[in-house]
């Protein structure tokens, strides 16, 4: 399915394969995923995810000295979209389904493009909402889950978290939408989340019935030399296309810890009176 994009007296509105609801890790992971396979997938995210308030993350596969954790993010979302899939701010007020099987998201606030002045105020001076509708839901939101109250699944309050229940491989028991990540009640860490994204992904793919193995990248011949035609999701590449992949990751990686992140880091959002000037840290 193609996006599509119309306006009506002040609702924009917009028609996708999947949505994702929640830009942390573990949406970030899952439209990685989601967009590789061709899923035309659009995430969309509110506020701060808690990731980026940690001072430093030590426990993440791949970086054995840690990693800034706002650092982390930013390469996570750069890339989903590098990979296709598209990005928005804004907060999943309602969430609703038709008899189609088709859901709508009612989005207030945020930006729904790069036109800065496509998104400021109504002219009564409210904010903006838009509607977007997708063949697919996966929500990765935390800890706010009051949009899936239109819906047979069950929620579990604990102070101002909700976790909606997911039953196996992040289904619910709703055809099409999906649960993964925090909201999920899975362990709180990082690793956790980006696993937990990629199953939900991996499992929506194998739903949506796209011919899929594994997303690997092999060296040519791995497949075909012993005759076989490469599998669904995978790709051979030849060494000229293996060293033009490998410069291009060492650069990216060498411009993306060139220097100290710039973002100012947050304590938790209830200390608003701070002794310590957290709430505006430089790094």
């Amino acid at each position: 399915m193609a996006s599509s994009q119309s306006t009506t007296a002040g609702i924009t509105r917009g028609q996708h394969e999947l949505l994702i609801i929640g830009g942390g890790v573990a949406g970030l992971t899952a439209a990685t995923f989601t967009a590789r396979a061709g899923i035309e997938t659009m995430v969309i995210n509110d506020g701060e995810t808690v990731l980026r308030r940690n001072a430093h993350l030590e426990n993440i596969p791949g970086f054995p000295a840690g990693v800034n954790p706002r650092r982390f993010a930013d390469m996570l979302r750069a890339q989903a979209t590098r990979n296709g899939a598209e990005y928005q701010t804004g907060t999943v007020t309602e969430l609703t389904a038709d008899a189609d099987e088709e859901f709508t998201a009612t989005i207030t606030g945020g930006q729904a493009s790069s036109d800065a002045d496509a998104d400021s105020e109504t002219a009564d001076g409210t904010e903006p909402t838009r509607e977007l509708t997708a063949d697919r839901v996966l929500a990765a939101s935390f800890p706010d889950a009051d949009y899936l109250d239109g819906f047979n699944i069950e929620t579990r309050d604990a102070d101002s978290k909700q976790y909606a229940e997911a039953g196996e491989l992040g289904r619910t028991g709703v055809e099409g939408l999906y649960v993964a990540g925090r909201l999920a009640e899975r362990y709180h860490q990082a690793v956790i989340a980006a696993g937990d994204g990629a199953e939900a992904a991996i499992t929506l793919i194998h739903d949506a019935e796209i011919p899929f193995y594994n997303d690997w990248v092999a060296p040519e011949g791995y497949w075909t030399d012993r005759g076989r035609e490469v599998p669904p999701g995978c790709e051979e590449i030849d060494q000229t296309e293996q060293r033009a992949r490998q410069e291009a990751a060492m650069a990216a990686m060498q411009e993306y810890f060139a220097a100290p992140h710039d973002q100012q880091q947050r304590t938790f959002p209830s200390l608003v009176d701070d002794e310590h000037n957290r709430l505006d840290w430089e790094p």
